[in-house]
């Protein structure tokens, strides 16, 4: 047994890659005993070091629990307690993962997939670091004009004061607008509308009424008013202040008052800027155009940054270049170079490896997917050359075409011959079938989960009965074949020029399930971004994405889908509550009254780590309930209002099963398998596949209106096969309903019991961005140069052997 300072004898021992216990100072086992953390009900669990292992079960099984919020959490208190005696303090704060205690375990690094949202200055050159690589190699090696003297590296970074061209900040875009885009149609009068980037109702009546009163005609059509007048009235930067006495109405009198004159470039340039509506700022970014800045021709940088060139190139052509492209285009020019040039290659080396070289360094980061940003990571991590380690991953597959998914399983494997443990949490069945140790937990979700139903050899798992894992894993039943459903029209998307597609046209079919498919990067959520609610055909448009429901733990479950409104209406309604004086807004955390002040209602405090990224801690004051004492005091059925937040979607349906307006609320929850979720789960600590479900819920609780155009991005997410069952299930009826649903999809089973499939492709990038194949499943699957059609192929035959 090792004492609690575990990190100084992590080290010893290291025998190579098998790491036995020869010198019998390195246990080859992970050993857990009595952990408790979240739904996990003191488990013993023990698994081999320097092997693949993969955790799985159903969603809420409690694997994460086990991986992360256990075995992950309690290395990195290893960690905290070896650094620095203030750190001891920390992990007080922060608190101890429930476990009785671990042995042999290693140092650990975690890669899970970050729910942030990245800044548009982020992109893939500042995730990877090659972007700092790039800019030594410019800094040292580039050839510079006659006479100008060496720029620092900073220099040739957009994102610096040292590096940033002086006209668009860094930014490379300037926004104009001009006459034809502010007047789109020039035989209108101004009294008629003409100057369409005008606010509407009483603000552009204002407008109008102040140019009256200036003397401007505010009835000739707007082609016939003089050249300087017109450019006065869209382009002044004055804002004269005039008395305007409105026309009288009959039925209303008002008064003179002071008008201040604001022209049209001035106002959508305003909003466009200033304006927290998205809305407002949509409509004002129609009337401009986005054109590269004049300065630095879109590049970013600085005349003196671009005037350097290496191999003939200046540093922003090189950061535009796919990396496939760029790793090939680097060519030595001296002995500096060529070290720098060789370590750039080998830091590029393993993206290429993970599918992603049709990405380039000045790519920004929100444009990418969570799987993408999370391949670029663990990118990275192959680099560093850490060995002796355990790598902890959050589902390195999501979000990956079954063809870029063995790639990962080769990278996986090279991190373990390194001399790494790699614990995988995942649910794709080709993962587990690659792992050498399966821990399976379940058997269900919540509080009917939490035990090790298996850990072994992944062969092993097959008599275990009561694992929903082994259903699928070793299922070789045939799937029930579905009757493809007739379309009532047809959605026409395109002419799209944007990202990688160039001039794409598609057709959706309505009132059926259309899933879209193709290799990471061909461009399927572009193009399915480009479904609005202006196009012919859509009626009502619902978008379900896996944007976080909420930044902060102050947003959660029963807040987001209303459900919490009537449980503090419930609760101002007892006699207690009555009695004191309490109502609705005593019972929320979110005003002052009856929350706990220290944390305000948080629950949580927030600890700032030195060196680390700052992490909550549970309320010294409330332990984690948000309430003060006397809110706590009053109870509905036995159950204070903190108690309630924590219950299950499955218990509290039980709890509230005669509240009609609270169970509907629940009923759609468990109808989208989230029965495990509790009520006051923070929606930090949400994935975004459950967020995504949230928002299906919220929408089907709604009831159904008239025909709506559902579209999900990647639905299936973080969905163990069974859940991925339950989710189907609620698609195909709200398509049997009426409606048309339409989902970018990488899991073969879901696209085999859709209706219709666009695929894109054939590859990422450059190599994508066409349409391959459309039709029904059955005929996608045939088609020659698909990526999609071998896998589709497979799904389809085990359903029809």
């Amino acid at each position: 047994m090792h004492g609690p300072h575990v990190p100084h004898d992590v080290h010893n021992g290291h025998d190579g890659p098998g790491g036995h216990d020869d010198h019998g100072s390195h246990d080859p086992y992970v050993r857990v005993r009595n952990a408790r953390e979240h739904n996990l009900k003191g488990v013993d669990v023990d698994i081999p070091r320097d092997v693949l292992a993969v955790f799985t079960g159903v969603s809420g099984s409690g694997k994460s629990s086990l991986a992360f919020g256990t075995i992950y959490a309690e290395a990195q208190r290893r960690y905290f307690e070896s650094v620095a005696p203030y750190a001891r303090r920390l992990i007080h704060q922060v608190g101890a993962p429930k476990v009785g205690e671990i042995t042999g375990l290693p140092p650990a690094v975690s890669l899970q997939q970050r729910r942030s949202a990245p800044t548009s200055r982020s992109s893939v050159g500042t995730v990877t670091n090659l972007s700092n690589s790039l800019r030594m190699l410019f800094s040292r090696a580039g050839d510079y004009p006659p006479g100008a003297e060496r720029l620092d590296s900073d220099a040739f970074s957009p994102n610096t004061a040292a590096g940033a061209c002086p006209e668009c900040h860094g930014l490379g875009q300037v926004h104009r607008t001009s006459e034809e885009l502010l007047v789109p149609d020039p035989s209108l009068s101004i009294r008629d509308g003409a100057i369409a980037a005008w606010p509407g109702a009483w603000q552009g009546k204002n407008l109008r009424d102040i140019l009256d009163t200036l003397g401007y005609d505010v009835d000739r059509p707007w082609r016939e008013l003089p050249a300087d007048a017109r450019e006065w009235i869209l382009f002044t930067d004055e804002q004269p202040v005039v008395t305007v006495h409105p026309v009288r109405d009959a039925d209303r009198i008002q008064r003179p008052y002071q008008g201040t004159y604001m022209s049209a470039h001035r106002y959508v340039m305003k909003t466009f800027s200033d304006s927290k509506s998205p809305t407002l700022r949509t409509k004002a970014e129609r009337f401009l155009t986005s054109a590269p800045c004049p300065v630095c021709g879109g590049s970013r940088l600085r005349p003196e940054s671009l005037a350097v060139t290496f191999a003939g190139r200046t540093i922003a052509e090189f950061a535009a270049l796919p990396l496939t492209d760029l790793a090939s285009a680097l060519h030595a020019t001296s002995e500096t170079a060529r070290v720098l040039t060789e370590d750039l290659r080998s830091r590029i080396a393993p993206v290429l490896e993970l599918g992603l070289g049709y990405l380039s360094l000045d790519r920004s980061t929100p444009t990418l997917s969570a799987g993408e940003l999370q391949r670029l990571r663990l990118a990275t991590q192959l680099r560093s050359g850490l060995f002796g380690v355990v790598y902890v991953l959050d589902e390195p597959s999501a979000g990956l075409h079954p063809a870029d998914t063995e790639a990962l399983l080769t990278v996986l494997e090279r991190l373990k011959s390194a001399g790494n443990s790699v614990f995988v949490v995942e649910h794709h069945l080709d993962v587990m079938r690659g792992a050498d140790w399966l821990v399976d937990v379940g058997p269900h979700a919540g509080e009917h989960g939490g035990e090790v139903l298996h850990s072994g050899p992944v062969a092993n798992l097959a008599p275990v009965t009561a694992s929903a894992t082994a259903r699928f894993l070793f299922d070789r039943s045939p799937a029930t074949a579905r009757q493809v459903r007739t379309p009532r029209g047809e959605l026409k998307v395109g002419p799209v020029t944007r990202h990688n597609l160039s001039g794409v046209t598609a057709e959706f079919p309505l009132g059926v399930l259309t899933a879209v498919t193709g290799v990471s990067g061909s461009g399927k959520s572009t193009l399915i971004g480009e479904i609005t609610e202006d196009l012919a055909g859509v009626r009502r448009l619902v978008s379900v994405d896996q944007k976080p429901i909420g930044r902060t733990p102050r947003s959660n479950l029963a807040t987001y889908t209303g459900l919490f409104d009537v449980v503090r209406k419930e609760f101002a309604a007892t006699d207690e509550a009555r009695e004191r004086g309490y109502g609705v807004g005593r019972f929320s955390f979110n005003v002052a009254g009856g929350r706990c002040e220290t944390c305000q209602g948080e629950g949580f405090v927030s600890v700032e780590l030195l060196f680390l990224p700052s992490t909550y801690a549970p309320c010294p004051s409330c332990g984690g309930d948000r309430y003060n004492p006397e809110t706590l005091q009053v109870t509905y059925r036995g159950r204070n209002i903190a108690q309630v937040l924590d219950l299950t979607v499955e218990s509290a349906a039980e709890f509230f099963a005669d509240t009609p307006a609270v169970a509907r609320s629940l009923t759609t929850l468990l109808d989208v398998g989230l029965g495990y979720l509790r009520l006051g789960q923070p929606a930090t600590e949400l994935s975004g596949g459950e967020a995504q479900r949230i928002k299906l819920a919220s929408e089907l609780q709604r009831g159904r209106r008239s025909h709506t155009l559902y579209l999900l991005d990647e639905p299936t997410t973080g969905l163990h096969p069974a859940d991925v069952e339950v989710l189907m299930r609620q698609l195909h009826g709200l398509v049997d309903a009426g409606h048309t649903v339409v989902v970018v999809e990488h899991d073969m089973s879901v696209v085999a019991g859709a209706d219709w499939v666009v695929d894109l492709g054939p590859g990422g990038g450059d190599a994508g961005g066409r349409i391959v194949a459309t039709g029904t499943p059955a005929r996608v699957a045939e088609t020659e140069g698909s990526a999609t059609a071998p896998y589709l192929r497979r799904v389809l035959a085990a359903g029809t052997a």
